[in-house]
């Protein structure tokens, strides 16, 4: 039985608040592939690839793969934008617990996600005023607490000015919204430093709880299995790293911009959607002559634009758009997997980094603990078609301008 068990509802997210935990030592695995059988390991993270399906089949995915992982304590990971089906994802894992109560932070302060007077913001601003707000199952409300206002469970708030007062404080809280109710309460907590989700981690602890957040409070969960085990980055094997770039965040698109126009490769994206691909060879080649490459279908937001329209017009829906690019970036990327080994892999957008792995045919990844930056860790392939490749993932709105370029050189057999 796992110590901690993560249910994520993407594959980014679920290695990135994994990593949280093997930083620290911890033996942490990553089951990528919705319903793919969980291995053994202190800390099992499930992907269950749900952010975008109908709520009621997000909240059935949730319920199973806790119930298979069976795990001592549940981390429910929700985004860090809040985009998704959390109401109905967090009460489908209360059902599937015995917990007390949910324990929910989404602030992740390293990333600038943070949580105020219950209003919840990334580098300042509302979240419901960023560009995560047009998301296609975008955050309903900046207040966190109306997330959960549909969910049949009762809710409650503790406020930042009860958290900085310290643990017990906090405690006091939950163990008042427990005995209040006759239902597991939902308690969403105000947090803006990293002492403040260590303040609820250990305000949590004291209960039977079920913990919701995003990778911040993850990195503070009190495991009773003690360990010896430092990060350590796996040696790179030969060859020249690949990079499958689907995420199309601002944030994104101007990490792109730091990339050398040699080292792009753009797939045209009207191909993509239909689904035809032939460059694997291509690019393949420039592996084999020293070129680390970064394929990408748009590299620009007009480019984004201009495929939304040309889908729209084939009378595609964009989620219809966006599984078709995912789908097109990765199958490419198998290909080339396939005539050569790159010296490792980074992918950055949640749906693109499945397809990327369902192609390598490929279920799961252990973490090594080590990180390039803040959310965003370094793994090996387990199966597939390139066991032990290093992956390093990253979610699309994570990072600075240089962050692809030191994903690039850290999966550099030469640096």
């Amino acid at each position: 039985m796992p110590e901690l068990g993560i249910i994520a509802d993407d594959l980014t997210g679920a290695m990135d608040t994994a990593s949280e935990v093997a930083t620290r030592g911890y033996e942490t695995v990553v089951v990528a592939i919705p319903d793919a059988s969980p291995p053994d390991g202190t800390v099992v993270a499930v992907n269950t690839d749900s952010r975008y399906l109908p709520p009621s089949n997000a909240a059935e995915s949730v319920e199973r793969s806790v119930k298979a992982v069976g795990a001592s304590v549940v981390y429910k990971k929700i985004d860090s934008t809040l985009r998704g089906n959390i109401g109905a994802e967090v009460a489908a894992a209360l059902r599937a617990t015995v917990a007390e109560l949910a324990v929910v932070a989404p602030a992740f302060p390293a990333t600038g996600r943070r949580t105020w007077n219950g209003i919840h913001e990334v580098d300042r601003t509302p979240i419901g005023e960023t560009e995560f707000a047009a998301d296609r199952n975008d955050p309903s409300s900046s207040a966190v607490i109306d997330l959960f206002a549909e969910q049949n469970f009762p809710t409650e708030r503790v406020e930042g000015t009860d958290v900085s007062n310290g643990a017990d404080r906090v405690a006091e809280r939950f163990s008042a919204a427990v005995t209040q109710n006759n239902r597991p309460p939902i308690v969403v907590c105000d947090a803006r430093t990293t002492a403040h989700l260590q303040t609820i981690a250990a305000a949590g602890a004291q209960f039977d709880a079920l913990f919701v957040g995003s990778g911040g409070l993850a990195a503070h969960l009190r495991l009773d299995t003690s360990t010896d085990t430092s990060p350590t980055v796996p040696r790179t094997k030969p060859g020249n790293p690949l990079a499958i770039v689907g995420s199309v965040s601002e944030t994104t698109l101007e990490q792109l911009t730091q990339i050398p126009d040699a080292q792009l490769f753009h797939l045209d994206p009207h191909s993509l959607l239909d689904g035809a691909t032939d460059e694997a060879a291509d690019i393949a080649g420039r592996l084999d002559r020293g070129v680390p490459t970064v394929l990408t279908a748009a590299s620009d937001r007009s480019t984004v634009e201009d495929t939304l329209s040309v889908g729209r017009d084939r009378g595609l829906s964009e989620a219809q758009i966006g599984n078709r690019i995912a789908t097109g970036l990765a199958t490419v990327a198998g290909n080339v997997c396939r005539i050569t080994r790159p010296s490792g892999l980074f992918v950055t957008g949640g749906e693109v980094a499945v397809a990327v792995l369902r192609a390598l045919e490929a279920t799961t990844v252990s973490l090594t603990g080590a990180t390039v930056e803040d959310g965003i860790p370094l793994g090996q392939l387990v199966d597939g078609v390139v066991p032990d490749v290093p992956l390093i993932t990253k979610a699309g709105g994570f990072g600075d301008e240089t962050t692809i370029s030191n994903c690039l050189d850290m999966l550099d057999d030469e640096q």
